[in-house]
C-alpha cells in the first residue's frame, strides 16, 4: 500500500483530499492519505474532520520521509518552497506531481535530487464530485509503475489523460478552466429562463440537468457532438432557431477566441 501526500489543502487539493477520502471508506484496503498544511488553525480543524478516516495531517518533514506520491497542490509561487523542503528528506523512488498552472517539469527538477520522477499535472474542480479530469505529464525518469501509481491515486477524482507536456497549455484551456465556460452558459440560462417567468430555483434544475444530461449522452453514446445536435434540431423548429441566434452572436467566434486567449495566458504569453 503506498501513502499519498497532499501538499496544500485550499480548494484543488481540498477536492483531492475529499475524493481521496471517500474513496477510501468505501474500500477494504487502501493506502494512507497525509494532508500538509502550514497554518496551525487549518491544521487543527482538518485533525477534527479527518478522524475515523485513512487520512491525517502531517508536518512536510514528515510527508517527506513516508509518502510514496507527492500531490502539490499549492500556488505556482509557493512551489519552490514546498519542493525545497521535501527533497531533502524523499524516499527513493518517490513521485512528485504538481498541480499548478504553468510549473513545468523542467521547474520541479531543478528543486529536486537528480533523477527524482516528476509529473506535471492540470486537474480541474469536478474533481471534488469524482467527475474531475487530470491531464498529466510525466518526466523523462517517470517508469509506467510510478505513472500507474499517480493514475491510481487520482481515479477517486474522476479521469486522467497522458498527453505530451507541449500541450499541457490547451489542456489547460479545454480542461482546467473549462468547468467556469459551462457554469457561465448555465448561469446565462438560469438568467433567461428567470425573465421568461420560471422561478430561479426551477430554471436552474432544468439548466442543471440538461447539462448533466447532454455531457452523459455525450460520455456514454461516443457520438460526435455535432451528430447529437443534430438529432435535437429539427428542421425550422425552436432548437434551430434558437440555434442561428447564437450563431449570430458569434458563439463559435467566442469560443475559439477565449481558449486561445486562456492557453496563451497560461503559457505565459
Amino acid at each position: 500500500m503506498s501513502t499519498t501526500a497532499i501538499h496544500g489543502i485550499g480548494s484543488m487539493g481540498g477536492a483531492i483530499l475529499d475524493a481521496l477520502v471517500a474513496e477510501a471508506a468505501g474500500a477494504a484496503g487502501g493506502g494512507e492519505v497525509l494532508a500538509v498544511v502550514r497554518r496551525a488553525e487549518q491544521a487543527e480543524q482538518l485533525r477534527d474532520r479527518l478522524q475515523g478516516t485513512r487520512a491525517s495531517v502531517a508536518t512536510t518533514e514528515e510527508a517527506a520521509a513516508a509518502a510514496d506520491l507527492h500531490l502539490v497542490a499549492v500556488k505556482p509561487y509557493s512551489v519552490a518552497d514546498v519542493l525545497e523542503a521535501i527533497a531533502p528528506s524523499l524516499r527513493p523512488g518517490a513521485v512528485v506531481v504538481s498541480l499548478a498552472l504553468g510549473v513545468t517539469n523542467a521547474d520541479l527538477a531543478a528543486h529536486l535530487p537528480e533523477g527524482t520522477a516528476v509529473v506535471r499535472a492540470m486537474p480541474n474542480t469536478p474533481a471534488r464530485v469524482g467527475q474531475g479530469m487530470v491531464v498529466l505529464s510525466p518526466g523523462e525518469t517517470v517508469t509506467d509503475e510510478q505513472l500507474g501509481l499517480v493514475r491510481a491515486a487520482l481515479a477517486a477524482t474522476g479521469r486522467t489523460l497522458v498527453l505530451p507536456e507541449s500541450q499541457q497549455d490547451a489542456a489547460a484551456a479545454l480542461s482546467g478552466s473549462a468547468p467556469a465556460y459551462f457554469y457561465l452558459f448555465v448561469e446565462a440560462m438560469v438568467d433567461a429562463g428567470v425573465a421568461r417567468g420560471l422561478t430561479r430555483a426551477d430554471a436552474r434544475e432544468l439548466a442543471t440537468q440538461a447539462a448533466l444530461g447532454a455531457g452523459t449522452m455525450l460520455r456514454e453514446t461516443g457520438e460526435e457532438a455535432a451528430v447529437l445536435r443534430a438529432q435535437v434540431t429539427s428542421p425550422g423548429g425552436s432548437t434551430a432557431a434558437a440555434l442561428a441566434r447564437l450563431e449570430a452572436h458569434g458563439l463559435r467566434h467566442a469560443v475559439a477566441d477565449a481558449i486561445t486567449t486562456c492557453a496563451d495566458r497560461s503559457a505565459g504569453r
